[in-house]
């Protein structure tokens, strides 16, 4: 931490961040592009995956800011949030709505996911999970997850990068660039400018993203091993 900003998002964070923006993208786009094959949909799916395990993980053990615990969407802060009246300390990490809103966007990709491994289209693509379940099971989930789950998806997309926009065009707080390297100038957040204040940064040293590399290879373990179920059962 300097005296004109705070660490707020650790290394592991941030790749996580952009590594889900890449492979949700990809999964969009290989659903909609004609003559992908649906094994690299299903590759992007794999990845939303791992990043999602290893998210669940790094929410624990993670830098200060990205822990569950840093997360407080109390009724009462997320009123003070609309009316643009939220305490300083509370915009350091993520704001109330944008815990609502993250907290949204990862379960719905959870639930995205979930359906793809226990989905069949009876074409060209049957989950690696879909023996677990029954055919009408696995029918329904394929209907969620090519129709209003994508649809979902797409609008909680829309949602959050339109309201990236409003907090840049309107309130002139910028949530792009603390994603990329890290710090949140204390000016913006309404916090003083110069001198220490009594917040705790986000640890990101060379022990925490190795902690961060081992969880990664655990959760695209785990992932591969999920995959192998669908050859082990042919």
């Amino acid at each position: 931490m300097t005296a004109a900003s705070l660490r707020v998002w650790d290394l592991p964070t941030r790749l996580f961040h952009w590594g889900l923006v890449l492979a949700v993208g990809g999964a969009l786009a290989t659903a909609w592009i004609p003559g992908i094959a649906i094994e690299w949909h299903a590759r992007c799916g794999y990845a939303v995956l791992a990043l999602l395990l290893f998210r669940l993980a790094w929410g624990l053990v993670g830098g200060h800011w990205s822990r569950f615990s840093a997360w407080r969407p109390s009724p009462a802060r997320l009123w003070a949030d609309l009316r643009g009246r939220l305490h300083p300390h509370d915009r350091i990490g993520h704001s109330p709505l944008g815990t609502l809103s993250v907290i949204a966007i990862l379960s719905l990709l959870a639930v995205q996911v979930g359906t793809g491994l226990i989905g069949d289209d009876e074409i060209a693509f049957t989950g690696p999970l879909n023996r677990f379940v029954s055919t009408a099971t696995g029918l329904a989930a394929t209907g969620w997850h090519k129709e209003l789950g994508k649809l979902l998806v797409i609008a909680l997309i829309v949602l959050h990068v339109t309201a990236i926009a409003y907090y840049a065009l309107v309130r002139r707080i910028a949530l792009v660039g603390p994603m990329v390297h890290g710090n949140k100038p204390l000016d913006v957040l309404g916090l003083p400018a110069s001198g220490q204040v009594d917040l705790p940064p986000s640890r990101d040293d060379g022990r925490s993203r190795l902690l961060a590399l081992v969880l990664a290879a655990g959760s695209v373990a785990v992932v591969a091993w999920v995959a192998g179920l669908a050859a082990s059962s042919g």
